[in-house]
Parts: C-alpha cells; sequence; structure tokens
C-alpha cells in the first residue's frame, strides 16, 4: 500500500511537471498555436503532393544560371515594392538606391536578369508595407498559419493586398502572361527552400515557427537586432 501510494503522488508530481512545463514554454506570440499546428499540418501535405515535386522539377530540369537570372528577374520588380515602403518608413536614401538598382538592372541587367547594381554597390533591401507599419509604431501582432499561404502574422496578412498594388506582375496583360508569371515565381521560390529542409531539426513546427519570427525581427530592424547570447567577441 505503501508503495503504490508513493507510485501515485509521484505520477500525480510528474503530470504537474508536465502541464507546469507545457504553461511555461509556451510562447507568447504564437496564442493560436493549436490552430497554426492544424494548418501547417495541412499546408505541409499540400506542399509534399504538389508543390516540393514541382520545385524538385524546377531544378532538375533549369541550368542554375537560369533558376538565378529568373530569381534576378523577380528580386528586380520587388525592388519597386522595397522603395516606396523605405520611402515611407523615413528612408530616402534607401529608396533612392532601391529605385537606382531598378534603373540599372533594368537597362544594364538586360531586363532584371542580371544583378549589375550590385557590382555598383546598391545593396538590395527587403521592404513591406507590414515593415512600414512597424516602422511606426504598428504591432506585428500573433504568428499566424493560413491555408495555402504559409507562415505570417497579423501584420504580413493584413497589409499583403497593400504590396499586390505595388506589384508590376499585377498590371502584366493579357492575364494569361500575368498568371505565368506569378506561377513561375511561386515555383522559384519554392525552389530556392529547398536547400534549408536539412537544417530542420527537433519539432519541425517550432522550428519554422522561430526561423520565420526571427527573420521577421531581423527584417524589421534593418539587421540591428539584440542577442542576448553573444559574447563580447
Amino acid at each position: 500500500m505503501l508503495r503504490k501510494g508513493l507510485l501515485l503522488a509521484l505520477c500525480a508530481l510528474l503530470a504537474a511537471n508536465v502541464s507546469a512545463g507545457e504553461e511555461d514554454f509556451s510562447d507568447p506570440r504564437d496564442p493560436w498555436e493549436g490552430y497554426n499546428r492544424a494548418m501547417y499540418g495541412f499546408n505541409s501535405a499540400v506542399d509534399r503532393a504538389l508543390l516540393r515535386p514541382l520545385a524538385k522539377g524546377y531544378q532538375t530540369v533549369t541550368p542554375g544560371v537560369v533558376r538565378a537570372s529568373v530569381g534576378n528577374f523577380f528580386d528586380n520588380l520587388d525592388d519597386v515594392d522595397n522603395s516606396v515602403n523605405n520611402l515611407l518608413q523615413g528612408k530616402p536614401g534607401k529608396a533612392l538606391g532601391d529605385l537606382g538598382r531598378v534603373l540599372i538592372n533594368t537597362t544594364l541587367g538586360c531586363g532584371g536578369l542580371f544583378d549589375v547594381a550590385a557590382e555598383f554597390g546598391l545593396k538590395r533591401n527587403e521592404e513591406d508595407f507590414s515593415q512600414t507599419l512597424s516602422r511606426w509604431g504598428v504591432p506585428q501582432g500573433p504568428y499566424f498559419v493560413v491555408p495555402f499561404m504559409g507562415p505570417g502574422t497579423v501584420s504580413t496578412f493584413a497589409t499583403r493586398p497593400v504590396d499586390t498594388v505595388m506589384d508590376p506582375v499585377r498590371y502584366l496583360h493579357p492575364s494569361d502572361h500575368r498568371n505565368v508569371l506569378i506561377g513561375l515565381r511561386f515555383i522559384d521560390d519554392r525552389e530556392g527552400l529547398l536547400s534549408t529542409e536539412r537544417l530542420m531539426s527537433g519539432d519541425e513546427y517550432i522550428f519554422v515557427r522561430d526561423a520565420f519570427l526571427q527573420r521577421r525581427d531581423y527584417l524589421i530592424n534593418d539587421g540591428e537586432v539584440s542577442d542576448p547570447f553573444a559574447d563580447d567577441f
């Protein structure tokens, strides 16, 4: 009886510790984790069945130099959005740099297929309207996973229509040509993530979430982020 009583007490103590541990390690940035995990599982299933095979096929049949040119082409279009958002964030120097990249790469870079502007020292920025709002004090909001669209925050999804308005591809006619470019950009983006898959470890959902939020924080702060684990060196 004593042994059974001690065993029950030990089980109760372990259960309490597990519950406390789950509460202690919950991430305040992800209050909807149950929903987000379900959506992440759904998106992963779609990715394994459709998107990843398409990206691997694209990688297999397309030479590396062609894939690099495709990526440069879409980066050049994105620099229009980068320029506008840098201007809205009160960073005219970076806005002019982004605009200079568009002009140089569109002309000397054969329509953006080559990143000639980088040779002139014009560094590429990554900006969007959600970052612009953060610049003026609007919070990003909780982590949020949307079906077919992947990870984000409330702010990134709420402001996506504004970035869409500033996307030059959306104004291409006829619509068949526009849709081809949108599809190609999506496959190119997915192909670029293939090399990162081998870096994943542990809980895949947490890995992706933390990587996304750290990257988001890096972009919002223009690379000036604090690292509590960094030493003086």
